[in-house]
């Protein structure tokens, strides 16, 4: 029999009319036999997720102050879930404990990371799967690293006593026995690394979107949708700021070889986006895959005569920035001009220190700053079969009068990176997706 492992993320789970939703689904293949869930997320726009109060629990304690309205609030949001589900499950005592545990400073990871467990208790019952406590089988090493190959050795051996299981998103456990928890979005994660162990055939991470779509659907109205995209190019994408399935989800995958298929909870019958590991389907219609951008960058510019013929002079520079703890995006460089392109937010505490250990580090003629740049990855594995695209991009951009400030293209030929200014941002973008898709 195949196997599936299945994510459901937290607007698909919540409350109990979308936990039979998702009850349907799993139900409707048999194959799907791992279920991995987040915490429920809201029920209307006002509404809070089950996370953020937890973490609101966590800040009052610290603050000394009575933390039981909120976690009343919690306490209620389960306990209809399970009334309305209409099943023979009590939280009591596992409520009781989390509270004494987040009185007595648990932690905020483990604060954080009860949603999850609590919302994998009430799923494994309604579902009549098994419950795996992720603490037991996903594991961290001493510096909060994730430790992939102890946990793909014990997850697989435990997965194997267990045909059909919920193993909660979100969190493991450090060496000591204290919980930990991945990024925000870690529930993806969490999913891939049970893919992985199960030695899935499909990694189905369910949403409440249709997939991927070729550009951000708040700058490009009715954007396509993409029913192919390769792992190198979802890292393109979700690097530059597409946000549909967190980008450190495909490396465990992507290792195994386990395509992922992003669903649509609220749209079951809608195929999503798969994500594979190579293909040779190219779009021919559009050339490109999609397009996606992030406003926040600055651009250092340094300038030296023969900078070229200075042996050791780029290392210097970067090893600044490496002192200074700070990673750089782009080096747009020149002959004599180095550029290095970095998130704004980084140079908040570092900028007028930076600027003067560059100078004293290789004495250029002129250093300078500049604030205000956004940037747009233009992605797609068709690029390298199709003549022109860049001119296209270039194109597009002068013609909608958006002034090109940097560019940067990787010798792959899978993306081009354009800089303009971040007033430009939505206008550019608009005008290169118009270029590509008619």
């Amino acid at each position: 029999m195949q196997v599936k492992v299945v994510k459901f993320g937290g607007s698909s789970l919540a409350d109990a009319e979308h936990f039979k939703q998702v009850a349907s689904i799993i139900h409707a293949d048999e194959t799907r036999r791992y279920v991995v869930p987040s915490a429920p997320g809201k029920r209307f726009s006002e509404d809070t997720k089950v996370t953020d109060m937890l973490y609101a629990c966590y800040d009052l304690v610290r603050r000394g102050e009575d933390m039981t309205p909120v976690f009343d609030q919690i306490r209620a949001r389960y306990n209809s879930i399970i009334e309305e589900l209409g099943i023979d499950c009590s939280l009591e005592d596992e409520l009781t404990f989390v509270r004494a545990a987040l009185q007595h400073n648990s932690g905020r990871d483990y604060a954080a990371s009860r949603g999850e467990y609590l919302n994998g208790i009430v799923l494994a019952k309604y579902l009549g799967f098994d419950f795996i406590d992720a603490a037991n089988v996903i594991f961290f090493r001493d510096d909060g690293s994730f430790d992939g190959e102890h946990t793909n050795a014990v997850l697989r051996e435990v997965l194997q006593r267990h045909p059909r299981a919920v193993i909660p998103g979100f969190y493991g456990s450090m060496p000591n026995g204290t919980i930990k928890t991945f990024s925000r979005g870690g529930s993806d994660i969490t999913g891939s690394i049970v893919a992985r162990a199960a030695e899935a055939d499909l990694y189905e991470n369910w949403t409440d979107v249709s997939g991927f779509l070729m550009a951000d659907p708040r700058i490009v109205k009715n954007a396509q949708p993409i029913d192919t995209i390769t792992y190198r190019e979802l890292r393109e994408l979700s690097y530059m700021g597409a946000t549909v399935l967190h980008e450190d989800a495909i490396f465990p995958v992507r290792f195994a070889g386990i395509p992922i298929n992003i669903r649509n909870t609220n749209a079951p019958a809608d195929a999503g986006t798969m994500i594979v590991a190579e293909t040779d389907k190219y779009d021919t219609e559009h050339v490109i895959t999609g397009i996606a951008g992030k406003k926040g960058f600055s651009v250092i510019t340094i300038e030296k005569d023969m900078m070229n013929a200075e042996i050791g002079f780029g290392r210097r520079v970067l090893g600044v920035l490496e002192e200074e703890g700070i990673s750089f995006e782009h080096l747009p460089s020149g002959i004599d001009t180095m550029s290095v392109v970095l998130n704004t937010h980084e140079l908040e505490e570092h900028r007028d220190r930076l600027l003067t250990r560059i100078c004293t580090k290789v004495n250029p003629d002129s250093i300078s700053v500049e604030d205000g740049l956004a940037l747009i990855a233009v992605v797609g594995r068709g690029m390298v079969k199709a003549k022109g695209t860049a001119a296209r991009v270039f194109r597009a951009a002068a013609d909608a009068s958006v002034n090109i400030r940097m560019i940067d293209q990787g010798s792959c030929e899978l993306n081009i990176i354009l800089g303009v200014d971040a007033a430009d941002f939505e206008h550019a973008m608009q005008a290169i997706y118009a270029e590509f898709v008619k």
